[in-house]
């Protein structure tokens, strides 16, 4: 198979690219710019396109397909040629399903801990040998590749995302994989570039179900009211299954499962209700839930989701990718819980283009309000970049309702303010879906006043 990949730098789509090379394909691909880590994943394995830009003159009728990434825009000169052509055009999802209809597919969608949920059967699964294709958002401890697809592997663990599809295709990736096991974490309103009203988001989850195989299974969080609104209400030919949290308790900040007494390397609510469903979708690939619970004893956790960047007996400093209000208040109560002789000093970047938009702003009433120290960031550049109008400090306070937040928008400034604050008994949480600007974390911890 000849397959050239439009915008390959993506983190989905130079993932793809590289699996479909290990299974032999010819692989080749374009772009305008492609960021590390993808840069040197991709020329490590001769996929690095040799020149930025784009040439329509790598589209010939000689290609099986091309598969398009969403940074690419409806008048790619690329894709121009291959329409012109007649050369099919894939996005990624749809050339996922083409890689998997033969398969077992199981599908985690959900407004938050898609990631988490997939990464946890995934560690599963690796932890019994068993043969499985994959795609998820983050990278694993483990795992060299974010995506793996194979022709002999009987199963694939999908990560569903509600997003867009490609510039020319608007339904959302999770529709187009055709579950048979479908797993919904929750629903809190989000990408509203695309879904500006809270019904519009709702109705994807709606649809999705509904493209769940017939006779299929789904799992979904019955404690989400909104969610389970939505699930009783559905005609589809499915099995439904609710989860909750599970029975479990805290000692000296260790979360053990109950009854086996269990020890966690993760904790909080928001997790042990991701551990919950992907118990349940382990339990649908025949593992029981003792050995589920012996293989999730070791699981650390998903790149950047309360990851731990530095601990010891006085202050830990985890990041996570929190950046919706429900994350925020998810993870800041998570910490707040398992440490409660300690303060949290809790600093959230907000970054999405949702995040930065005034009408959204006030989504985060109160989701800070259990830190005892809360800041706000927003890199000033990130308005000028998407073209926004500017948030100010009182604009930040009022939407959050604390008027005791603090609000930075120069890194500078708030590296000198995080570093003149005391850690001793004390947690820093940094949350963010970007880069402080490029902070050094790492760094950053080392150099904490305790």
């Amino acid at each position: 198979m000849r397959i050239q990949f439009i915008a390959i730098g993506g983190s989905a789509m130079h993932n793809l690219a590289i699996a479909l090379h290990k299974k032999g394909y010819q692989i080749s691909g374009s772009d305008d710019v492609i960021f590390e880590p993808a840069k040197s994943r991709l020329d490590k394995y001769g996929l690095l396109p040799a020149e930025m830009g784009w040439d329509e003159n790598r589209i010939s009728k000689d290609l099986d397909a091309v598969i398009l990434g969403m940074h690419a825009r409806i008048d790619n000169p690329e894709l121009l040629k291959a329409q012109e052509l007649g050369v099919k055009i894939y996005s990624y999802p749809e050339y996922i399903y083409e890689q998997s209809k033969n398969k077992l597919r199981v599908v985690i969608g959900g407004s938050h801990g898609k990631t988490t949920i997939t990464s946890m059967i995934l560690h599963v699964l690796n932890y019994y040998k068993r043969d499985f294709d994959y795609l998820v958002g983050a990278q694993l401890a483990g795992f060299e590749t974010m995506v793996k697809v194979t022709e002999e592997a009987p199963i694939m663990i999908i990560e569903g995302d509600e997003y867009l599809s490609s510039p020319i295709d608007r339904r959302p990736k999770f529709h187009l994989y055709k579950a048979n096991v479908a797993v919904i974490s929750g629903i809190a309103w989000d990408h509203i570039n695309v879904f500006p009203t809270y019904a519009d988001y709702t109705l994807q989850f709606d649809k999705f179900i509904d493209t769940i195989e017939t006779k299929g299974t789904l799992i979904y969080c019955k404690a989400d009211a909104d969610l389970n609104e939505i699930v009783s209400n559905s005609k589809a030919n499915v099995t439904k299954i609710g989860y909750a949290i599970p029975e479990h308790e805290i000692r000296n900040g260790i979360t053990y499962l109950l009854p086996e007494e269990t020890a966690l390397k993760i904790f909080g609510d928001h997790n042990l209700m991701n551990l919950n469903a992907a118990k349940l979708v382990c339990k649908q690939l025949n593992i029981s839930e003792l050995d589920f619970d012996a293989a999730i004893a070791s699981f650390t956790g998903a790149a950047k989701r309360l990851e731990v960047i530095s601990a010891d007996d006085s202050t830990n400093v985890y990041k996570d990718f929190a950046h919706s209000p429900s994350k925020l208040k998810a993870t800041i109560d998570a910490v707040k819980v398992q440490f409660t002789n300690r303060k949290l000093v809790a600093c959230i970047e907000l970054h999405t283009f949702s995040s930065l938009n005034k009408d959204f702003l006030k989504e985060y009433t109160g989701a800070m309000d259990k830190a005892d120290e809360a800041i706000v960031f927003i890199d000033i550049k990130s308005f000028e970049q998407k073209r926004m109008e500017p948030f100010s400090e009182d604009d930040v306070q009022q939407a959050f309702a604390n008027p005791k937040l603090k609000f930075f928008n120069d890194a500078a400034k708030l590296k000198s303010y995080l570093l003149s604050l005391n850690y001793k008994d004390t947690n820093l949480l940094m949350m963010s879906s970007g880069n402080y600007a490029g902070f050094d974390l790492p760094e950053l911890a080392a150099s904490l006043d305790k």
